[in-house]
């Protein structure tokens, strides 16, 4: 009788061993951080797809509000057209004697040129549209439809710029027009050159100013 042989078919087989549920090697472990980041990739991109978009930056009837003030006899500067491309996107009325009024405008590259008529202390309003510290530059004399001659120049640190003057005759007697922002020197000036106190086109219908604040 071979004992040897008969107790080794009588002893258990050992169980099989089970494969392990997850790849643990370096390459699985990159594979799946890969999956779950192309995972919430496309969740976020679906989601930005599918939901409501706020709007930013509305346009604004500048033209109909300013046609609204004229019939009320009240005198404010706006640009008589824009450059193609640009927007106004806020405008602002304060009432007033004389009244406080303000254009913002939007360029075909989204930089800014803002349009504040007030009468005031140029420093105050420096500090407060361009810099504490804005640099006064040299004299300037742009084309404009406003009768100004002489307009001082200014620039920040940041880039900014900005042409100031102080009307000396008219209905805007001793208010300032001050047009500055991020927007380059000749994109300025093509504002300037198309401010106008003359009464809006032919076809523009008389709204409410609608206004909101902007600096």
């Amino acid at each position: 009788m071979n004992v040897v042989n008969d107790e080794a078919a009588a002893a258990p087989e050992p169980a099989p061993e089970r494969p392990s549920r997850y790849n643990r090697s370096f390459g699985g472990l990159l594979a799946a951080m890969l999956a779950t980041v192309l995972f919430v990739a496309a969740y976020v991109g679906f989601r930005a797809l599918t939901r409501d978009q706020p709007t930013l930056d509305p346009d604004v009837d500048y033209a109909s509000c300013v046609a609204y003030l004229q019939e009320a006899d009240v005198s404010v500067v706006y640009p008589r057209e824009l450059p193609s491309g640009w927007r106004a996107n806020v405008i602002h009325y304060t009432r007033a004697d004389p009244p406080e009024w303000r254009i913002g405008l939007l360029t075909d590259d989204d930089e800014f040129v803002g349009v504040v008529q007030q009468k005031g202390d140029l420093d105050d309003l420096l500090a407060q549209y361009v810099d504490q510290n804005a640099s006064q530059g040299e004299d300037a004399a742009p084309e404009n439809g406003l009768g100004a001659t002489v307009w001082q120049t200014w620039s920040d640190s940041g880039g900014d710029h900005a042409f100031s003057t102080v009307l000396g005759s008219g209905p805007l007697d001793e208010e300032t027009i001050l047009v500055y922002g991020s927007a380059s020197v000749a994109d300025q000036e093509a504002v300037l050159a198309s401010l106008t106190l003359d009464p809006v086109p032919d076809g523009v219908s008389a709204g409410d100013c609608d206004t909101d604040e902007f600096s």
